[in-house]
């Protein structure tokens, strides 16, 4: 049974847990169980989407409950009128904010978009992070004693594929727990220490107006995982800094 962070006539949300496919995929042909299908049988009504969260993404994640209203949601997705805030554990001390203004070219998967073009221009993309804590472990990864650690906001102005993983990357703070995009060294040292193994990314917010009532709507989700927590972040114990 998902969480059902908001729910009328015309649209549903939910809070995604991480590991689930929003819909059948190419990618894992085999995986029957995906939040469509069982959104549809918790509600008892069709769902459409409009919009995605990467399989290991959790977080705030909405659905129409009609074609028609998918329609409507699907242009305020264009036209960038919807805002979406996350969460995430990036490598390094992030402070401060910026914006990152980085063309991206298509990512393609390997199976799913085997006939894809594949000589596509990059594309605008935009993303704004904001550094919220910092924290150390006591484990050494790399030439350093203890691996360093950010708790960030992002907030994606437009839509690329991966975006936030690629820009996090382009700036050298790769999400924790990314596979492809992410250091593998740090990914492990952060999974054996705090025993989480999961993209540390989470959908954290949606602000839209209401499809049909034209009302502002805040749809928040809570992180099944303290890390994401400011609080639980300030009172881990601090370590003695090292120079860069």
């Amino acid at each position: 049974m998902f969480d059902i962070l908001y729910q009328d006539e015309y649209i549903v949300a939910i809070n995604k847990p991480t590991g689930w496919l929003v819909h059948r995929s190419w990618l894992d042909k085999h995986e029957k169980v995906v939040v469509m299908q069982t959104l549809r049988d918790q509600i008892g009504q069709h769902v459409f989407p409009v919009h995605r969260l990467d399989r290991p993404t959790s977080g705030v994640l909405l659905f129409a409950l009609s074609s028609a209203v998918a329609r409507l949601l699907a242009e305020q997705f264009a036209q960038g009128n919807i805002v979406k805030q996350y969460l995430a554990i990036v490598r390094g001390f992030v402070t401060g904010e910026a914006v990152i203004d980085y063309p991206l070219v298509e990512e393609h998967d390997r199976i799913a978009d085997k006939f894809a073009k594949q000589d596509k221009l990059a594309q605008a993309a935009v993303s704004h992070y904001q550094g919220l804590a910092t924290f150390e472990i006591p484990v050494a990864v790399g030439r350093y004693p203890s691996a360093r650690y950010s708790l960030v906001a992002l907030s994606p102005q437009t839509g690329r594929k991966h975006q936030l993983r690629r820009h996090m990357k382009h700036i050298f703070h790769p999400i924790i727990g990314d596979s492809k995009h992410g250091d593998l060294h740090q990914n492990r040292a952060f999974a054996d220490y705090f025993e989480v193994r999961r993209l540390m990314l989470h959908a954290a917010s949606l602000s839209l107006r209401h499809p049909i009532t034209k009302a502002p709507l805040l749809l928040t989700a809570t992180a099944d995982s303290p890390l994401f927590d400011l609080a639980y972040i300030r009172q881990l114990p601090a370590l003695e800094p090292h120079s860069s």
